[in-house]
C-alpha cells in the first residue's frame, strides 16, 4: 500500500520544473539560494513525467530538500540545474539534453556561484553513475577510472568558487537487486551489491579527499542487508534490501512505466533525508512531496 501511495503522488507530481509554485520565483531580495546539480537523479526524472520535459517532475530530492530546509532558511529559492544522462564528462560540455546559457551544466553552476556567492545556502551534487554505462561487470573498472580522475577536478572548481558554501555528495542505491527475483540471476543480484560497493567507494574517496560529505543513500536503502526478510505481494518473503528497492523505484512496477530504476516520490524522499542529515537540517513535518 504504501508504493501505491507513492506512486500515486508521484503522479500528482509529474509536471515540469517551473510550472506551478516554481520555488525559484518570486522575490529573492535578502534570501538564500540551493544550489543542485546533477543527472536524472537531481532532475527528478520518474516515467510519471511529461516526455516534453524529458520526464523531470517537482518530486526530486532537490525538492524535496528544498522544503526541508526552508524551516531553516524561510526565503530559501531553488536553483536546480541537474540533466539526465549527465556524467563527469558531460557536465563540462555541452549535452543534448540540456541547454544552459553560459555553456556547460557546470559552466553555469559557476556562473550562478559568481552571481550568487554571497547568497548560496548550500550545493549538492550527483554525478558519476552514468559514468557505468552498461550493465555489466566489464563497465565497472574504466568507470571507475573515469570518476576517480574527473571527478576531482569538478569538486575542486566548485569549492573555489564557493569556498565557505557547504557541499553535499551522494553515493547510490543498487538498481539491480531485482535479479534475486529469478533463482538463476540470484547470485548475480549479490555481485551486484559488490559492484556498487566499488562504485561508491570511488565516489567517496573523490569526496573525502574534497572534505566534503556524502549523503548514505546506499545505507538509506539497506543494500547490504540479504538476512532480513519481509514479505513482498506475489513473492513471498524476499530481502530487506530487495524489498525496499521495489517500494521506492519503479523497477517493480508493471509495463508501461516499469521496470525503471529511477526513484518514486518516496525514494526521493527517502534521498532528500540522507542530504538533510549531512546538512544538519530536519525533515521532521515536511509532508511527502509536497510543494
Amino acid at each position: 500500500m504504501r508504493a501505491l501511495v507513492a506512486a500515486l503522488l508521484a503522479v500528482m507530481l509529474a509536471m515540469p520544473a517551473g510550472a506551478a509554485d516554481d520555488p525559484t520565483s518570486g522575490d529573492d531580495a535578502g534570501g538564500t539560494w540551493y544550489l543542485a546539480l546533477g543527472d536524472s537523479l537531481a532532475a527528478g526524472y520518474q516515467p510519471v513525467g511529461r516526455e516534453e520535459d524529458d520526464h523531470r517532475t517537482r518530486a526530486s530530492y532537490p525538492d524535496q530538500l528544498w522544503l526541508m530546509a526552508r524551516q531553516h532558511y524561510p526565503n530559501l529559492q531553488l536553483n536546480n540545474l541537474a540533466c539526465p544522462g549527465a556524467n563527469t564528462e558531460t557536465i563540462r560540455l555541452d549535452h543534448p539534453r540540456c541547454t544552459y546559457e553560459h555553456g556547460s551544466q557546470l559552466d553555469e553552476a559557476l556562473w550562478f556561484i559568481g552571481e550568487h556567492r554571497d547568497e548560496l545556502a548550500f550545493i549538492t551534487i550527483d554525478i558519476g553513475f552514468n559514468d557505468f554505462d552498461c550493465e555489466s561487470m566489464e563497465c565497472l573498472a574504466p568507470g571507475i577510472k573515469g570518476v576517480g580522475q574527473r571527478l576531482p577536478s569538478i569538486l575542486a572548481e566548485l569549492q573555489a568558487a564557493a569556498p565557505d558554501v557547504p557541499i553535499v555528495g551522494m553515493n547510490i542505491y543498487d538498481p539491480f537487486l531485482t535479479m534475486w527475483l529469478d533463482e538463476e540471476t540470484r547470485d548475480l543480484a549479490r555481485q551486484s551489491v559488490m559492484a556498487m560497493q566499488f562504485i561508491n567507494g570511488a565516489l567517496m574517496v573523490a569526496y573525502e579527499d574534497a572534505g566534503i560529505p556524502v549523503a548514505d543513500v546506499a545505507a538509506a536503502f539497506d543494500i547490504d542487508d540479504w538476512d532480513t526478510l519481509v514479505p513482498m505481494a506475489d513473492h513471498g518473503d524476499v530481502p530487506r534490501n530487495l524489498a525496499l528497492l521495489c517500494e521506492r523505484t519503479w523497477l517493480c512496477h508493471p509495463p508501461p512505466l516499469g521496470p525503471d530504476r529511477h526513484p518514486n516520490a518516496l525514494g526521493f524522499r527517502v534521498m532528500a533525508e540522507a542530504f538533510a542529515t549531512e546538512l544538519g537540517l530536519d525533515p521532521v513535518g515536511v509532508e511527502l512531496g509536497a510543494g
